[in-house]
C-alpha cells in the first residue's frame, strides 16, 4: 500500500471516527442567548453527553439540551434549546412567593439561582405527563421555557450538559 493510500485510509478513520463521536456519544454547542445567566452567558460553548440518560435518570437541577419542541418558535434559527430541569414526571408543579418552585405543594431548593433574579411569568398548577419534564431558564424574567410551550417529552432530550469548555476563563464541570 502506497503512503498517500494509507494517509487516506487514517484520515477516513479519523473523520468516520469524530462523525461517531459527535453523533452518539458528546457534541459541543452555542448560547446564542440569556435565557441561563448567569449559569451560562451568551457566546459560551457547552458540552452534551448524549449518552447520560441512557444510562442514568433525568434529574431536577440537571441542565439539558433538547431540540425545540414541535410547532413552538422560539426563534426561528434556534433548533436547540438550553433549560434546567426543574419538575419530573407526575409531580404537580405550582409558582409559590417570588422565585419559589411548589413541587407536590413543598417549595425546592434553587441553589444555582442568583438572591435577586426575576421570578419571570408564574407556573400554572399542573401534573407534569409521564415521560416529560418541565424546564426552567435561571434567567426567569427572560427565558422562554415550560411556563410558555409546557413540558417536554424525553424523546426530545438530546442530552445533558456536563462542562462549559468557553471562555477558558469560565470553564467548569457540571455535576
Amino acid at each position: 500500500m502506497s503512503h498517500l493510500t494509507e494517509w487516506l485510509v487514517v484520515a477516513l478513520i479519523a473523520v468516520t471516527g469524530a462523525f461517531a463521536l459527535r453523533t452518539w456519544v458528546v457534541q459541543v454547542f452555542y448560547i446564542p442567548s440569556t435565557s441561563m445567566v448567569p449559569t451560562l452567558m451568551v457566546g459560551d460553548r457547552i458540552l452534551v453527553d448524549k449518552l447520560s440518560y441512557d444510562f442514568g435518570p433525568v434529574k431536577r437541577g440537571n441542565i439539558i439540551v433538547f431540540r425545540r419542541p414541535p410547532g413552538k418558535v422560539v426563534a426561528p434559527n434556534i433548533h436547540d434549546l438550553v433549560k434546567r430541569v426543574i419538575g419530573l414526571p407526575g409531580q404537580t408543579i405550582s409558582s409559590g412567593i417570588g422565585n419559589q418552585i411548589l413541587i407536590n405543594g413543598r417549595p425546592i431548593s434553587q441553589p444555582w439561582l442568583p438572591k435577586h433574579i426575576s421570578s419571570g411569568p408564574p407556573i400554572n398548577p399542573q401534573v407534569i405527563p409521564k415521560g416529560e419534564y418541565f424546564v426552567m431558564g435561571d434567567n426567569r424574567g427572560n427565558s422562554e421555557d415550560s411556563r410558555f410551550f409546557g413540558p417536554i417529552s424525553s424523546k426530545l432530550i438530546v442530552g445533558k450538559v456536563v462542562a462549559r469548555l468557553w471562555p477558558l476563563g469560565r470553564f467548569k464541570i457540571f455535576g
